[in-house]
This record gives C-alpha cells, structure tokens and sequence, in this order.
C-alpha cells in the first residue's frame, strides 16, 4: 500500500517538473519566409548595359505590336461598316455618279467607285483605242488592288516581333548566364544557390521573348484573314461596279 502511493508520488511530481519545463522554454516560431532575391527586379537592377537594352527592346517590340493590332481591328471594323452600308445605299441610285456620292468620304467603295467613273470619262486618245470593257476592268482592279496594299499596312510589323522576339529573348538569356559564369568563376563559389539562381534569372529573357511573340503571330494570322474577307467583299463591289458600268454603256451620269 506504501509503495503504491510512493509510486503515484513520483508520478505527479515527474508531471508537475514536465509541465513547469515546457512552459519555461521559449514559444517555437517559424521563421519567416525569405523573399526572392531573383527575379525581372533584379534582372533590372544587377544587368549590365546590353541586358538592359535588350529589355528595353522586348518592350518597345511588345508595345509596337499591340498598337498595330488594336489599329488595324478598328480599321477592319470601319471597313465592315463601310462595305454593309455601300451595299445598303449605293445599289440604290439612280446612276453610279450618285451613288458614290452617297458613299463614305474616304471609303475604299467610294475610291473604287470614282476610280470606275474616271476611267470612263478618260476613254480617248490612245486609251480610246482600248476596248472599254477591259479599260474599265483593268482600272478597277487598280483601284482594289490600292486598296489591298492599304489593308496590308503595319502587318510587316507583326511578321517582325513574331519572328525576331525569340531570338532577342535568347540572345538576353544567353547574355544573362555569360555573366553569371563570369562572376561565379570570379568569386571561386559554384554552388547550386550561386549557378541556378542567375541562371535561372537570364531565362526570364526567353520568357519576355516568347511573350511577346506568340500575341504577335497570333494577331497577324488572325488579321490576315479578316483582311481577306474585307477584300472579297471590296472585290465583290468592284465586280458588280463593273457589270454596272458596261450595261449602261460606261455612262456614270
């Protein structure tokens, strides 16, 4: 009976120093979560001249290629407007002089349209000896082709970016690790945190790069075929102008 008790005794005191030593040792803290001391910032901040210039360069080819894109959406969204409401209005006339007046000033229909009547009215001289069916085609299908080479403009631009931007990406990159080697062979330190963190910190030039290119190929695919759908339908007028134009005996009045 005496020994149980002494037994139990020792118990609780064994607890009660447990306890009491537990709550004398300092609360456990995580430690705080270091910040990344790579990254775009400090590709910036520790590059040399040409890394900074080649950066300058992505953005400035980024920069390009959306303001061509959005231009030429609103230049195809004018277009479509303009080819709905020759199609409304110009069919209409009562000649085809009224109703290229009744189009858009500026309007590829408009310039198509007086491109047709003008070459009527210049039927002479050496021209005159031109059968009129084929000068009147041969002066619309000028005045298309004008207006294709119009909706072409700013796309070379696109081509560019989605072609070069890569390369300049990977010439930043290839640039970012030359250097990175030269400071690490300096320093006499090729550990993993001394190799993987430049290294992968000049790979952000290959991401830019490809950043950049991808919206520009897409964005030029994407307005190359909006821009042959306007032109079918500019063609389509043009056509029709000229079938117009022969029945009335190339009178525009």
């Amino acid at each position: 009976m005496l020994r149980s008790r002494a037994v139990a005794l020792l118990l609780l005191l064994s607890g009660a120093l447990t306890a009491g030593a537990q709550s004398a040792l300092p609360a456990i803290q995580a430690p705080p979560a270091s910040a990344n001391p790579y990254g775009l910032g400090a590709l910036w901040g520790q590059g040399d001249v040409v890394a900074r210039a080649t950066i300058v360069i992505l953005v400035v080819m980024s920069l390009a290629s959306w303001y061509v894109l959005v231009a030429k959406l609103l230049a195809q969204s004018r277009l479509g407007g303009q080819g709905r409401a020759a199609n409304a209005s110009f069919w209409k006339a009562d000649s085809v002089q009224q109703g290229a007046q009744k189009l858009q000033a500026g309007s590829p229909y408009r310039f198509v349209a007086e491109s047709a009547i003008e070459a009527t009215r210049k039927h002479d001289g050496l021209i005159g000896k031109v059968d009129l069916n084929t000068w009147v085609a041969q002066s619309i299908e000028r005045a298309v082709g004008t207006v294709h080479s119009r909706t072409q403009e700013g796309l070379a631009v696109l081509a560019t970016v989605g072609s070069t931007a890569p390369f300049v990406g990977l010439f930043g990159t290839v640039w970012g690790i030359y250097n990175a080697l030269v400071r690490i062979g300096a320093s006499g330190q090729a550990s993993i945190d001394k190799v993987a963190g430049p290294v992968g910190e000049a790979l952000i030039m290959t991401a830019i790069g490809l950043a950049v290119a991808v919206p520009a190929v897409l964005g030029y695919n994407w307005l190359v075929r909006r821009n042959k759908v306007a032109m079918d339908t500019v063609r389509a007028f043009g056509s029709d102008l000229h079938t117009v134009l022969l029945a009335t005996g190339g009178k525009a009045g």
